[in-house]
């Protein structure tokens, strides 16, 4: 039913007849008082969505992360507070936190790794599907930290190449998830990592 303007000499607003709100919607559609016909053929008439599928890609994958702790450390604590309500990293699609890694897409190197530990590093991470990524969380994955010693890796770019740095000692929960979030767009930008 097309709207009708009628005059009311005491209103300040122009106003038009029209049904209420719910009664004959218009096929289906939700009608407002006041509006005109419409034909729904014509909403969606010449409106495509074009992309390359690489970017589809990209974007799924940098909004399922699936993360892998392998927390030795004090920087361990901060990335349990990262996956709590408080900081909720689920807003990110990173809420999956697995521990296995064949399951996981991204480990997150949280601590100090000895010389003992780093084969084992090495071996969690060759058994990660490909594509995979590497975030080295606080001051001793990614250089060691203060333990300038010979039995400390001094940065784990030493054992598996490393996509994300974040700094801190330990770091804050805020920076490890500004450290997702730059990991979240290098995937979706396409970047893939250098080999060892």
């Amino acid at each position: 039913m097309p709207a009708q303007k009628f005059e009311k000499p005491d209103s300040i607003i122009a106003r038009k007849e029209a049904l209420a709100p719910g009664e004959d919607a218009e096929k289906g559609l939700i009608t407002l008082p006041g509006e005109a016909d419409r034909e729904i053929e014509g909403l969606a008439g010449g409106t495509y969505l074009t992309s390359k599928l690489d970017l589809l890609v990209g974007w799924a994958r940098g909004n399922s992360l699936w993360p892998l702790p392998f927390g030795t450390a004090c920087c361990a604590i901060e990335f349990m507070s990262m996956v709590s309500s408080h900081y909720d990293i689920a807003r990110f699609g990173a809420e999956v936190v697995r521990f296995s890694p064949r399951q996981a897409d991204v480990i997150i190197v949280a601590g100090t790794i000895v010389d003992k530990m780093a084969p084992v590093l090495k071996k969690i991470y060759d058994q990660m599907p490909e594509p995979k990524y590497v975030v080295a969380m606080g001051a001793c994955a990614t250089s060691g930290g203060f333990y300038r010693m010979y039995h400390v890796v001094q940065g784990i770019d030493e054992i598996i190449p490393v996509d994300i740095w974040v700094p801190g000692c330990p770091p804050t929960p805020e920076g490890l998830m500004y450290g997702i979030l730059k990991l979240k767009e290098k995937i979706e930008r396409g970047e893939l990592k250098r080999g060892v």
